[in-house]
């Protein structure tokens, strides 16, 4: 069965964005970016991929990425709408136009049952990119964490994760430290 990885950048006190989407005053460094882009280059944007020469590079580890509203509207303002080409892209949105890319697909219905059935299909893994509402309701779903906690604390912005009070144990599986005080975790379900 495929699984349903959260790969996401976290302030010190939990959040992802800064209260009107900023995130911004994450600290990036080269070697920081070059690590992570090289392992995770499936969850690169295209525009990334094809900057670090990878563009036509194979995917490896994921070949679906679902988002809610919010996080791919940045791209749309851009007028790109497949932003993860080299990825089967789902968007969970009830009010979004189609964008009329053959390799997007607007999830207007339940996207725990839509979830479900990309599990039961074969093929790599399923990224999801956020944001906080879809997390939560997709928690149940989530099979691996990888937590990108940076050394900020933002006081206050979007949450990890919207839910209701529903504690859910992650076992850990590894910590690495970067040169920008970055602490990368990866969790699984135990």
């Amino acid at each position: 069965m495929r699984e349903l990885t959260y790969y996401i950048g976290v302030t010190l006190d939990g959040f992802i964005a800064g209260p009107e989407d900023e995130v911004d005053f994450y600290p990036l460094t080269p070697a920081f970016e070059e690590t992570l882009g090289t392992e995770l280059a499936d969850v690169q944007p295209t525009h990334v991929r094809a900057a670090r020469g990878g563009a036509d590079a194979p995917v490896t580890r994921f070949d679906t990425v679902i988002m809610g509203r919010r996080t791919y509207e940045p791209a749309l303002r851009f007028g790109i709408t497949d932003p993860y080409a080299q990825l089967r892209t789902l968007v969970c949105s009830t009010t979004l136009a189609d964008p009329g890319e053959p390799n997007v697909e607007i999830v207007r219905t339940d996207p725990v049952r839509r979830v479900r059935e990309l599990k039961a299909e074969s093929g790599l893994g399923i990224y999801l990119a956020g944001g906080a509402g879809l997390a939560g309701v997709l928690l149940d779903e989530i099979d691996r964490l990888i937590v990108k906690k940076y050394p900020v604390i933002a006081g206050s912005g979007i949450p990890m994760t919207r839910h209701g009070f529903a504690p859910t144990l992650f076992a850990l599986e590894e910590v690495r430290s970067f040169d920008n005080g970055c602490a990368v975790l990866s969790y699984s379900r135990p």
